[in-house]
C-alpha cells in the first residue's frame, strides 16, 4: 500500500532570491535509516504532527523520503576561516529542504546536515558521523534548555552506511532547525565579487524576514547593522555567563538571526580560566573562551564591510557609521554580561562596586582552579545562609580568596533591595545545577557509538531541565576527574 503524502506547508521565502544564492539539490540515499531521536515537542511547536512524522521519520529525516513540497537547495556563502578569507563555501554537507511558520507564527528553517555531497562539498564525501550528531543534539538542545538563542534538533537517525573519517565510523543524520542560515559568511561571498545587488538583496530579505520594524527605515542597511551587532551582543554575552565556548567563530559559523549555529568543536568551562581552548584545530588560542567578545566584534566588522557600499552614497561616511556601531559592540556586551552577572551573585540593584566584585571573584576562581558552574550554584545557597561557605572552599585550590572575597560580597547584599527569598529564587534560575559536562557528553557518545544510547537519553533529559537539582543523579554536576584532563574536542567533518 502506497504511503500517504507527507506535507509540511513550507513557505520558501529564500527561493525568493536569485538562484545564485543557492543551488537546487536532492539529498543522497542512505542504506539503512533508523531513527535514534525524535523531538516531539519541537515537532509540535513547529505545527507538524509527531504522529503523522514518526512512523516515516527513518526515511524522512535521512532524506530518503521528502515531504511532497520540499524544494531542497544547498546555500552558498563565503567566511573568515580563523581569520583567512575563504571566497567559496557553503553547504557542503547540508540540504535546506525549507521553512515553515510555526504555531508563534515565526518562519523556521528545516535542514538536513549529513545528506550527502552538493556542489559545495569541495573534497568533503557530504557525510555526518554519529559522534558529531548526537554531540549537536545533546548541545543545542541544551542550550535552548539554558534560554540562550540557539539552533535546534529535530531528529537524529543512523544511516547504516560507514563514514571514513581517521577510521570508519557509523554515519548519521541530524535533522536541523534555524530561525534562518544567513551567515555573516553569506553577505561576505557577494561583496568580494562585488555583487552588491546581490548584497541589498539579501540585505532587504534579512530585514523582512527577522528585523521587519526596520523596514520603512531610510537608513535600514545601517539599522541591520546594529540590530545584528545587537543580538551578537546578547548572544555572546550569554555564552559567557554559562561558561560556553563556541570554538570555531569563523564569520560563516554566526547567523545574521543571532542563534547559536554549528556545534562543533565546541564545549563547556570546567575549571575557570578565560584562556581555554578545548579544540584542537585552535592551535593558536584566537576561539578563546576569554576571546569570544573581541571575536564576534572582528567577525561583525565583516558584515560592515559588506554592508557599507549599499549604505549610502558617501562611502566615507558610511564608514564611519559603521565603524561607530563596532566600536559600539564591546559597551553592549558590557551591558548584558554585567546584567548576568549581577544576577549570577544575587544582585537586583547596581552599585559602582558592582564590576570590581564581579572580576575580583573571576580572578579568585581563575587562581583557584574553582569550577565555574559549580562556584556559581554554590552561591545560591550561600547567599542566604554563610553556614554553606564550606562547599565553596573546597572548589578553591586557594580558598582564603574566596573567604575574602565572601566578606565584600555578603556587605553588599546587605545593601541590596532583594530579600533572600527573592534572592535564591534569582540565583536558581540563573546559575544551572547541570550543564553538558564534557566528559558526560563523550561518556554518552562513546556508549552509543556501542549501541547503547541509554547514556545520551538520561543526559538528554537531565540538560532539558538545567536549573532542578535532581538528587538521584547529582554526579552529572560534578566536574571531571583529573585523569580526564586536558579535554579536547575535534571538528566532525
Amino acid at each position: 500500500m502506497t504511503s500517504p503524502p507527507i506535507i509540511f506547508h513550507f513557505h520558501n521565502s529564500y527561493q525568493t532570491l536569485p538562484e545564485r544564492f543557492y543551488t537546487r539539490v536532492v539529498p543522497v540515499p542512505v542504506a539503512d535509516p533508523r531513527l535514534i531521536v525524535f523531538n516531539h515537542a519541537l515537532a509540535d511547536e513547529l505545527g507538524l504532527d509527531p504522529a503523522i512524522l514518526e512512523p516515516s521519520a527513518p526515511d524522512l529525516f535521512s532524506g530518503n523520503r521528502l515531504p511532497t513540497d520540499a524544494a531542497p537547495i544547498a546555500m552558498v556563502y563565503a567566511g573568515h576561516q580563523f581569520g583567512h578569507f575563504v571566497p567559496r563555501l557553503g553547504d557542503g554537507r547540508a540540504i535546506l529542504l525549507g521553512e515553515v511558520i510555526d504555531r508563534n507564527g515565526k518562519r523556521r528553517d528545516i535542514q538536513l546536515k549529513g545528506s550527502g555531497k552538493t556542489p559545495y562539498s569541495r573534497q568533503g564525501d557530504g557525510r555526518a558521523w554519529l559522534g558529531p550528531v548526537l554531540r549537536e543534539y545533546l548541545l543545542s538542545e541544551a542550550m535552548h534548555a539554558l534560554g540562550i538563542p540557539t539552533t535546534r534538533a529535530l531528529a537524529a537517525v543512523t544511516t547504516g552506511e560507514i563514514v571514513r573519517r581517521e577510521q570508519p565510523l557509523p554515519g548519521a543524520i541530524l535533522t536541523r532547525v534555524a530561525a534562518s542560515h544567513i551567515r555573516i559568511g553569506t553577505f561576505e561571498y557577494f561583496a568580494a565579487r562585488g555583487d552588491y545587488h546581490a548584497v541589498q538583496a539579501l540585505a532587504d530579505h534579512v530585514l523582512a524576514r527577522h528585523f521587519p520594524d526596520l523596514v520603512p527605515e531610510h537608513d535600514r542597511y545601517w539599522a541591520l547593522l546594529q540590530a545584528v551587532t545587537e543580538r551578537q551582543a546578547y548572544l555572546v554575552a550569554r555564552w559567557m555567563l554559562v561558561g560556553f565556548i563556541h570554538g570555531v567563530m569563523n564569520t560563516d559559523n554566526m547567523t545574521v538571526s543571532g542563534e547559536t549555529i554549528d556545534y562543533g568543536p565546541c564545549a563547556f568551562l570546567d575549571a575557570y580560566d578565560p584562556a581555554t581552548v578545548f579544540s584542537s584545530i585552535d592551535t593558536w588560542g584566537r576561539y578563546a573562551f576569554g576571546k569570544q567578545p573581541d571575536i564576534a566584534a572582528w567577525n561583525l566588522a565583516r558584515l560592515a564591510g559588506a554592508l557599507i557600499p549599499i549604505m549610502e552614497p558617501d562611502n566615507q561616511n558610511a564608514r564611519e557609521r559603521a565603524s561607530a556601531v563596532i566600536h559600539g559592540f564591546p559597551a553592549r556586551f558590557t551591558q548584558y554580561w554585567l546584567e548576568g552577572m549581577r544576577r549570577k551573585i544575587g544582585l537586583g540593584s547596581c552599585a559602582e562596586e558592582d564590576v570590581a566584585l564581579i572580576q575580583d571573584l573571576l580572578a579568585a576562581m581563575q587562581a583557584g582552579a574553582a569550577d565555574f558552574t559549580l562556584t556559581f550554584r554554590r552561591l545560591c545557597a550561600a547567599s542566604v545562609n554563610a553556614g554553606t561557605d564550606e562547599t565553596l572552599r573546597v572548589l578553591f585550590t586557594q580558598p582564603a580568596a574566596f573567604d575574602a572575597w565572601a566578606v565584600r560580597w555578603r556587605a553588599r547584599l546587605q545593601q541590596d533591595t532583594l530579600s533572600d527569598a527573592e534572592r535564591l529564587a534569582s540565583m536558581r534560575a540563573t546559575n544551572p545545577a547541570y550543564i553538558p559536562r564534557n566528559h558526560r557528553v563523550e561518556a554518552a557518545l562513546e556508549a552509543a557509538l556501542q549501541g547503547d544510547t541509554g547514556p545520551f537519553e538520561t543526559l538528554l533529559a537531565l540538560l532539558r531541565h538545567p536549573w532542578d537539582d535532581r538528587p538521584a543523579l547529582a554526579e552529572y554536576a560534578d566536574p571531571p576527574p583529573p585523569s580526564q584532563w586536558p579535554f579536547q574536542t575535534f571538528c566532525g567533518t
